[in-house]
């Protein structure tokens, strides 16, 4: 069976999920999934915030996250310079940019295998929730070849360089726990735990401002790369009148819970 990645939602609170899935594989990522990926996250870009969901759940199917990529596919391109280089440059991190470039807040729910390209994805999301039994690295060294630049770029943007020149550098896997003491993940749980956890986290997200955490994920996002703009500075504040910026703060004085 082939692999796909799929939107569902949003639901009644808000919540969609993007599901990875290829049986049989652990969801490693094929050629066609991640221009499948692009194409959702391309698809909750815009300016229209009604249109969009409030926050997406990404997840694997049947109890594995994403365990890299389809190395089955690889003889077809990695040997040669420019099949190679359009595998990863115009193919594999544009998919990942178009999750960053999202403001829809990104919740990964984490099973199982967290590895290589599942590892690239996790890390453009915002928020992770991981399985006691999830392991997570970029053994790639093992298989005698690197990182792609732009991905490392992606990667070192969303972990930190010292944890990416490690996970690199070692070629090693990284247990949960691990992996929260070293903020790759927010949140640890019981594996039969973690479907609840990541819908009790997007849940929770849901109810916060959508425009607060849409200008919050803009600005987070300038400032990983490097810091905020003068487009950005310039019409941040615009916020000031809006109906979100006024029901935060009357509920908050008439002690309500504030409708968004």
């Amino acid at each position: 069976m082939t692999g796909h990645v799929r939107y569902h939602g949003p639901d009644a609170r808000g919540v969609a999920r993007v599901e990875i899935a290829h049986p049989g594989k652990l969801n490693a990522m094929s050629v066609a999934m991640w221009g499948a990926l692009r194409d959702v996250f391309d698809a909750l870009r815009g300016d229209d915030a009604a249109a969009l969901p409030r926050v997406v759940i990404v997840h694997g199917a049947k109890g594995s996250f994403v365990a890299g990529a389809d190395i089955e596919e690889f003889p077809r391109f990695r040997f040669a310079e420019e099949t190679l280089r359009s595998y990863h440059d115009a193919l594999v991190a544009p998919a990942l940019r178009a999750m960053l470039d999202t403001d829809v807040p990104l919740v990964a729910r984490i099973e199982g295998a967290c590895v290589g390209g599942g590892l690239e994805i996790a890390a453009c999301c915002d928020l992770r929730v991981a399985g006691r039994g999830a392991r997570f690295g970029i053994p790639v060294a093992r298989l005698g070849f690197p990182v792609a630049p732009r991905e490392v770029e992606i990667l070192a943007e969303r972990l930190g360089l010292p944890l990416v020149r490690e996970l690199l550098l070692e070629a090693r896997l990284l247990d949960a726990d691990e992996a929260r003491r070293r903020s790759l993940v927010q949140h640890v749980v019981d594996d039969d735990a973690v479907a609840a956890e990541a819908e009790r986290l997007a849940a929770h997200v849901a109810q916060l401002s959508p425009q607060a955490l849409r200008l919050n994920k803009q600005v987070l996002r300038q400032v990983g790369q490097g810091g905020t703009n003068a487009e950005l500075r310039d019409r941040f504040f615009a916020f000031a009148d809006s109906r979100e910026h006024r029901e935060g703060l009357a509920a908050f004085l008439e002690k309500r819970d504030p409708e968004f």
